[in-house]
């Protein structure tokens, strides 16, 4: 989303007629995301708002907001969503999380975040939020050591691997990294790490991934980069890449080897704490859910394409296999 398309959108809905904004009793949410306007999970939130009693456009309206990768423009999104006075603002990226936490203490926020929302201060602790925040916590940069071994697993010999990962989102890309690092000391491996937070800086990303003959990729968990999927797969295949990606979907998209959460059943139970938000639940009682379920997804379709074969002892272990 570019500024300009952003401020568009702002003087839209400040052009609604002040007759119908009066008229209407039907609660605001603020939904702020870092993923695609297009993504299949937003149905999924409106399924867990549906299972409370609220549908859009009936009982309930969501102003959206599109990140889209510009970071830069969270403070102002937020910012516009508490001058609105939304009921709940929702939100699916660490940093508009935290960028919310600091503009309300009143407006109830739901959230998902991959980090630790303790150790970000979101919370007080996991079943006692004791805050106007409360959502799902995803395993996303725990987990990232565990997708470097099975990168490394997938390709021993490889002793170089290029990690990807989004600067302008510090909130979750320096606790990835932390542990992506320290993964890659205990393993022996040398890790090139790679800047990248727009379609032109990941094409000179995969250029120096070539250029210093990096075994193959981990690409963060950052949510800009499931924006970027067709452009990750179609480096990865022009480049004969071996890449690990963070979300099944991308899997399904082509990627070559996926392992983390089911979003759907993450942005579900989001639309469930919203609307039990919305029916007057204080987010300080609702108690943060671990998303602790994990899954493998493998493409052989794609390693055939790179020359690839799948050792038996990863194949045994994926969820998913895609032929």
């Amino acid at each position: 989303m570019i500024r300009r398309e952003f401020i568009t959108g702002l003087e839209s809905a400040a052009a609604w007629p002040v007759v119908a904004r009066a008229q209407s009793t039907m609660p605001v949410v603020g939904y702020l995301s870092g993923r695609p306007p297009a993504d299949p999970v937003l149905a999924e939130f409106r399924r867990g708002l549906a299972e409370i009693g609220f549908i859009e456009g009936r009982n309930v309206m969501i102003e959206y907001r599109w990140l889209k990768g510009h970071y830069d423009l969270i403070q102002e999104m937020v910012t516009d969503l508490v001058r609105r006075r939304v009921a709940v603002i929702v939100s699916n990226t660490t940093t508009s999380v935290l960028a919310a936490k600091a503009a309300s203490q009143t407006i109830p926020i739901a959230f998902i975040v991959g980090s630790d929302p303790v150790q970000l201060g979101l919370v007080s602790s996991l079943s006692h939020p004791g805050s106007n925040a409360t959502g799902a916590a995803i395993l996303l940069t725990d987990v990232a050591a565990k997708r470097l071994q099975l990168l490394h697993e997938l390709l021993p010999a490889a002793m170089s691997i290029a990690y990807l990962v989004n600067p302008t989102n510090p909130g979750f890309a320096e606790p990835e990294m932390k542990e992506v690092q320290q993964a890659a000391r205990s393993l022996g491996l040398n890790l090139l790490v790679l800047k990248a937070s727009n379609p032109s800086e990941i094409d000179a990303a995969f250029a120096t991934l070539v250029e210093q003959q990096a075994g193959a990729l981990l690409v963060g968990g950052d949510l800009f980069f499931i924006g970027q999927t067709g452009q990750l797969v179609a480096l990865a295949a022009r480049h004969a890449v071996a890449a690990m990606y963070s979300y099944l979907q991308q899997g399904a998209a082509g990627g070559l080897i996926c392992y983390g959460a089911s979003l759907a059943y993450t942005h579900r139970l989001l639309g469930i704490y919203t609307g039990r938000i919305l029916k007057g639940e204080k987010p300080a009682d609702l108690p943060v859910q671990q998303i602790t379920r994990l899954e493998l997804v493998i493409n052989l379709k794609t390693a055939k394409a790179l020359g690839l074969t799948i050792p038996e002892t990863l194949l045994a272990t994926a969820d998913q296999v895609i032929e």
